[in-house]
């Protein structure tokens, strides 16, 4: 399988549901306005931080990945599970290239991702951390592979102000301008054309209660979820996007075939038939 992008950046908006359409967005907006992007992509239950992401890196449920915010704080992902995180099957395909994780929620790096996979990690305590950490992967390496960040401080607003007020969308048009400063340096390095970006939410928040999550109610399930870059269908994908699908889609990307245990797959629409 030949690979259609050099290499897949994912952005993680931490408890930003499907909110980002509410907030001032202009980089997210112009960087996916080429590309995909919906507004009903469908998360885990529980809609919970550690099985969120956990099934966006794992490609499976969370009854399957077996990942809560307890163990993922406490213990190491299991390096021979039947489910391995994407970032473990890109750097096992491509042994000699950058697979990197900037993460403002520590469990992400520490017992999500297994152990020894990243070779570039930095837990930040701000998310605009993340924008010097780039800094510093790109002077030191132009050709990596595959980029995972996470940025935290949209869920921390919701849970202090409540999903939707003025006070959270501020946060999220705050995100926005820190995705731009990475866009920008990306853009000076020649990174964004053959790059794949996708773009989304763990979670929303504000269902069943105003300041919090982890519920079934749709405003904590239903995500936004989007991916521009080559290959990348501006069309509406003819199926509903599921955040284990996240998975599958980085894999297809780099040209790695997934692994048989992953319930994730390419959403059918997504990409052009050519690159097949």
């Amino acid at each position: 399988m030949q690979p259609i992008a050099q290499r897949v950046i994912v952005l993680g908006l931490d408890g930003a549901g499907n909110r980002i359409g509410e907030a001032n967005t202009p980089n997210i907006d112009q960087l996916l306005g080429g590309g995909f992007l919906t507004y009903s992509a469908q998360t885990a239950v529980p809609t919970i931080s550690g099985e969120c992401w956990g099934s966006m890196f794992h490609g499976v449920k969370p009854e399957l990945h077996g990942l809560n915010n307890s163990i993922a704080e406490q213990k190491k992902y299991p390096t021979d599970s039947p489910y391995p995180s994407f970032m473990k099957v890109v750097k096992e395909a491509y042994p000699d290239r950058t697979v990197a994780s900037f993460s403002s929620w520590k469990p992400i790096n520490d017992g999500i991702i297994e152990e020894g996979v990243v070779d570039c990690a930095a837990n930040a305590r701000a998310d605009r951390e993340h924008v010097q950490s780039l800094t510093e992967l790109i002077k030191g390496d132009n050709d990596f592979k595959l980029l995972f960040v996470q940025f935290d401080e949209i869920d921390a607003a919701g849970h202090a102000f409540g999903y939707g007020d003025p006070l959270y969308l501020e946060v999220i048009a705050a995100t926005d301008a820190l995705i731009g400063d990475m866009l920008q340096q990306l853009d000076s390095r020649g990174l964004m054309e053959d790059t794949l970006f996708i773009l989304l939410a763990d979670h929303g928040g504000g269902g069943a209660s105003p300041r919090n999550h982890g519920s079934d109610h749709p405003q904590d399930v239903t995500i936004f979820w989007g991916c521009a870059g080559p290959g990348v269908l501006s069309g509406a994908a003819s199926e509903p996007v599921r955040i284990e699908d996240t998975a599958a889609v980085v894999a297809f990307s780099l040209g790695v075939e997934a692994p048989a245990a992953w319930t994730a797959k390419v959403p059918s629409g997504l990409f052009r038939e050519t690159v097949r």
